[in-house]
């Protein structure tokens, strides 16, 4: 039987029951192919993340560069410039969330999923790592009901891919980076956790806001 505040998944792991205020999901260093995005590769130095000083305009131009799907202008517009990636398309939500989220799923099933993993970082060496998933539902109500789920501390989410196809172990995504929005029958949900180094704190909130930005693939 699982703690209190954790339950076990249909795998039979004990996970966490979270969202944005508290608790940890724990991204397994499994295996996923990997996407190279770029000739950089992972760092882990121990500098501050540059982007812990992103201007209120910077995040808003990386917002809008976003919605254009200039990925890579989004991400220097907060200081930031991405180094790796891996993605996955299902059409089965269920399999591929938890908790209350994972229940939803099987009530309403989603049309299709799309994830997203990337590793982006500063010139410092710190490494912030965003998880990002775009979720096609049958209609613009079920859309809203899953964002208002989601968004709500504790019930759950869409699971990251495994960070072990970026090259990296032991990366969790604890809901406090966090970003999401709605567009009719489209949900972006999007984490942002530390790589490697010291990413700011400001930093890794930019990076989940301007990642819910993103048009889906």
């Amino acid at each position: 039987m699982a703690p209190d505040g954790y339950f076990t998944d249909p795998q039979g792991r004990i996970r966490p029951r979270h969202n944005r205020k508290g608790g940890k999901a724990v991204v397994a260093a499994l295996a996923v192919g990997a996407l190279a995005a770029g000739g950089t590769g992972l760092t882990t130095g121990g500098g501050t993340a540059g982007g812990s000083a992103t201007s209120a305009h910077g995040k808003s131009a990386g917002k809008d560069a976003a919605r254009k799907g200039q990925r890579g202008e989004a991400w220097n517009r907060i200081g930031l410039r991405q180094l790796r990636q891996t993605a996955h398309v299902a059409t089965a939500c269920g399999s591929h969330s938890y908790g209350q989220v994972q229940q939803f799923f099987r009530k309403h099933p989603c049309r299709k999923l799309d994830r997203l993993l990337l590793a982006i970082g500063d010139t410092r060496g710190n490494t912030v790592v965003v998880s990002i998933a775009w979720v096609r539902m049958p209609t613009a109500s079920t859309a809203a009901e899953l964002k208002e789920l989601a968004d709500t501390d504790g019930t759950g989410n869409v699971e990251p891919l495994a960070a072990g196809a970026l090259g990296l172990a032991g990366v969790e995504f604890t809901g406090q980076y966090y970003g999401s929005r709605r567009d009719g029958s489209l949900v972006v949900i999007a984490e942002a956790a530390p790589g490697g180094g010291r990413p700011a704190p400001a930093a890794m909130d930019d990076a989940a806001e301007v990642a819910a930005e993103f048009p889906p693939p």
